[in-house]
């Protein structure tokens, strides 16, 4: 697999999550500036809806969202808690397979793992499905 810069990364999962919106019915918005907290902006129905959009390989089977920004400079490694009411929903794009996944952070704590593989000692109890989270319609109740 080719290695990306964290920016092209970034790139590349607004640019799948556009896609996969647009292949639900959407249309899609993006800000004219890069400091707004969302990424695009979904509108379907007289409703719009502001989504953040996060890339993230999988690990062991589930893929991790951390509801934070994380930034360097010269005073070292910051980090900042997402503002949950900045936006409405997360979208994940994961390389492995090729897919968004769509959370909404208000309905987690401080991160959330979606398991794309079934985990090696067969628990079920408070595994999220990451097949689950493939719908951003069902999510915000568009049909």
């Amino acid at each position: 697999m080719v290695q990306h810069h964290t920016k092209d990364k970034g790139d590349l999962g607004v640019a799948k999550a556009h896609a996969d919106i647009v292949g639900q019915g959407f249309v899609v918005l993006f800000p004219a500036t890069e400091h707004a907290p969302f990424d695009v902006v979904a509108y379907a129905d007289g409703a719009f809806y502001r989504l953040q959009v996060k890339y993230r390989a999988a690990r062991s089977g589930s893929i991790t969202v951390h509801f934070r920004s994380v930034w360097n400079d010269r005073q070292g490694t910051h980090t900042k808690p997402v503002d949950k009411s900045a936006i409405d929903v997360v979208c994940v794009y994961c390389p492995e397979t090729d897919a968004c996944y769509y959370v909404r952070p208000s309905d987690h704590g401080a991160s959330v793992t979606l398991r794309i593989t079934p985990s090696r000692n067969g628990q079920r109890a408070g595994v999220l499905d990451a097949a689950g989270f493939r719908s951003l319609a069902n999510l915000v109740g568009h049909r």
